[in-house]
């Protein structure tokens, strides 16, 4: 594999099987971290402490930043394309917002962690902010701003998230449970 922004052998942790794009942009590759068979498509920029797990998907044109904040993709977690996950909101109220401005004269800006738990779906163009736990199986529709933890097999839609309906927690659960089964039984790869 090849990138045209960095080494891999500069991420933290690269898993088996992972497919990063040519043009992902990765700031700092010794904070992150990705597990098997997981996909970044081209196009994203990282620039905060990332953990990504196996069968995660990021789509293209994912935005995950925030300095020294961290951001969490567990199993099977997955972000469509142009989603933001910021995990450092600056205060443009009493502070001086900026990247290239200490954290000293920052006034009350919030650096944080975004937790994406096993099966979380972000649909495309979702907002997440700092401090924010999507818990297992959590989904949200096109162009959501996440501002507070969602609870677990819970569709959200809208500004700020709003919940809209439950998700098929059982079924979902039940075609991982068989997916793994094959990936085991295949000798570890995904068949088509």
């Amino acid at each position: 594999m090849k990138n045209d922004f960095f080494d891999f052998s500069e991420l933290k942790h690269l898993g088996k099987n992972v497919i990063i794009g040519k043009h992902v942009r990765i700031r700092h590759p010794e904070r992150v971290s990705i597990g098997d068979y997981s996909i970044i498509d081209d196009f994203t920029y990282i620039s905060t402490h990332l953990t990504v797990g196996r069968f995660v998907h990021i789509g293209a044109n994912t935005v995950i930043m925030g300095g020294d904040g961290a951001c969490i993709y567990e199993d099977f977690s997955t972000s469509a394309p142009g989603c933001s996950l910021v995990t450092c909101s600056d205060d443009y109220v009493s502070g001086m917002g900026s990247p290239i401005i200490p954290r000293r004269f920052k006034g009350d800006a919030v650096v944080g962690k975004i937790h994406l738990q096993q099966h979380v779906v972000l649909g495309t163009n979702t907002v997440v902010f700092p401090n924010v736990t999507l818990h297992a199986g959590a989904a949200t529709a096109a162009m959501t701003v996440v501002n507070k933890d969602l609870q677990e097999w819970v569709l959200y839609a809208g500004i700020p998230a709003r919940k809209v309906k439950n998700r098929d927690r059982e079924k979902i659960l039940g075609f991982a449970r068989q997916f793994l089964e094959e990936y085991e039984s295949n000798g570890q790869r995904i068949v088509p």
